[in-house]
Parts: structure tokens; C-alpha cells; sequence
């Protein structure tokens, strides 16, 4: 495969210009290739392997990179504006000041990515794997961005669990108490109502009131309501202060602390 080639023709198939054929790149391992400032608009790139790749100021607008792999790839500035990148691997790569407006990110793996101020304004990212991105905070988004949805329900009272020294907290978090979720599955509220305190297996326990893993000045009393009235509202920042808990118990038994 002559790369040189393929991406020639690309820019004069944008061009309309005569002997211009669209670059298909489908499956082609591009590993580490430097791609930096170069032309793909509209590039069929599905399940190509693009790991490690410098994409540093590409123009990657409208491709199809559904399934690709940029694990770990450069796209500092990348222009990825309206491209298919659901279902790709975009685990720890760089999305730096990246545009993605409009893009599809339906079910695709951001994990560790550094997305300081990369535009999703529009983009779809229902699905998408967040965990432990980088400088969240600073990402631009507008009302047309879908997002993760959130884990608990926006209105309304509901039963949570939560796991300390090995027992296990169910709590009916109130009505009136701020909650959120990021994109795991733990969410946070700013107060609940204590209901019971059992062990893993589900059996009774003796204790009628168990202290916080985190703050042994936080107590949480059968019968009684907790609250933190310094809640942290931000959403992205999923270990802030808050009243940490699960929807089902199952996954408050499975999580390590």
C-alpha cells in the first residue's frame, strides 16, 4: 500500500478533480504513523488501526472510524467534527483542544483520554466509556450534546446502597436531595435516610449505626438522616463530597472500597 498515493487521490477526489477516489483505509495499520496536518475528510477508516498514530492537526471531518483503534494517538487540535467514532478505541489518546462537534461517540471507549477543552458541542456520546478522563471539567459542550444518561432518577425518593467495613448501608435517598452520577455506575447524593445496616450475604446485623470508610466523623444511624451540605454539584467529578452509593446492592457488594 503506497500511502502517498491513496492520500493524493483523497485530496483530489475533495477536489472533484479527475482520477480522485476516496481513501479506504478500512482495516489498514497506521500504528504509529505520523498523519499529522493531513487531509481524511470524509476517509472510510473503519477498524483501522491507528494506535500511537500522530493525528496532530488532521483534518479527520466526517470519517468513519467506527471500530478504529486511536488508543493513545495524538489528536491535539484534530479536526473531527461530524465523524463516526462509535464503538472506537480512544483509550488514553490525546483529544486536546480536538473538535467534535457532531460527532458520534455512541459506545466509545474515552477511558484515561485528556479532553482539555475539546468541543462536543452536539456530539453523541450516549454510551460512551468516561472513566477517569482527563480535565473533563474543561470540556465545551452546549443543550444538543447527549451525554451519558444519568445512573439514578433525577426527581423523586429512591432506594441506594452503600458499602462500609464490609456491611452494607441501604438508604432511601429524599426527594428533596441534590443527586448525580458521572459515568460509572456509582452515584452521590447530598442526603438519605438510613434504613438498614446487613452484612454481604444479605443477613441481619447486629449494628445499628456504622461510620464512613472515608470520615470516621460521618455516621450513619438506622433510622436517622444524613446529610452533606457541602455537596459538590459537578457532575465530572465523580469522587467528590457526597453521600457515595450504587442503584442495586448487588453492585455495592462487588465494589472494592
Amino acid at each position: 500500500m503506497d500511502l502517498k498515493i491513496i492520500l493524493d487521490k483523497h485530496h483530489k477526489w475533495l477536489k472533484n478533480e479527475p482520477e480522485g477516489a476516496r481513501a479506504n483505509l478500512r482495516y489498514v495499520n497506521l500504528s504509529r504513523a505520523d498523519l499529522s496536518c493531513v487531509n481524511l475528510s470524509r476517509a472510510d477508516l473503519f477498524g483501522a488501526d491507528l494506535s500511537y498514530a500522530n493525528l496532530n492537526d488532521a483534518d479527520l471531518s466526517y470519517a468513519n472510524l467506527n471500530n478504529a483503534d486511536l488508543s493513545y494517538a495524538n489528536l491535539n487540535r484534530a479536526d473531527l467534527n461530524d465523524a463516526d467514532l462509535s464503538c472506537a478505541d480512544l483509550n488514553r489518546a490525546n483529544l486536546s483542544r480536538a473538535h467534535l462537534s457532531c460527532a458520534n461517540l455512541n459506545y466509545t471507549n474515552l477511558s484515561c483520554a485528556n479532553m482539555n477543552r475539546t468541543d462536543l458541542c452536539g456530539a453523541n456520546l450516549r454510551g460512551a466509556r468516561l472513566i477517569r478522563v482527563k480535565n473533563i471539567d474543561t470540556v465545551l459542550w452546549d443543550t444538543y450534546t447527549n451525554f451519558y444518561p444519568l445512573q439514578c432518577p433525577e426527581t423523586g425518593a429512591f432506594i441506594g446502597y452503600k458499602k462500609a467495613y464490609d456491611k452494607i448501608i441501604m438508604l432511601e435517598i429524599c426527594a428533596d436531595a441534590k443527586r448525580s452520577s458521572a459515568t460509572s455506575r456509582k452515584c452521590r447524593c447530598s442526603k438519605a435516610t438510613v434504613l438498614s445496616i446487613t452484612n454481604l450475604d444479605g443477613t441481619a446485623c447486629e449494628l445499628t449505626a456504622l461510620a464512613s470508610n472515608y470520615d470516621s466523623k460521618f455516621i450513619y444511624r438506622v433510622g436517622e438522616i444524613v446529610e452533606v451540605p457541602d455537596f459538590c454539584e459537578d457532575r465530572w467529578c465523580e469522587c467528590a463530597k457526597g453521600i457515595h452509593f450504587f442503584i442495586t446492592r448487588d453492585e455495592a457488594v462487588q465494589y472494592s472500597c
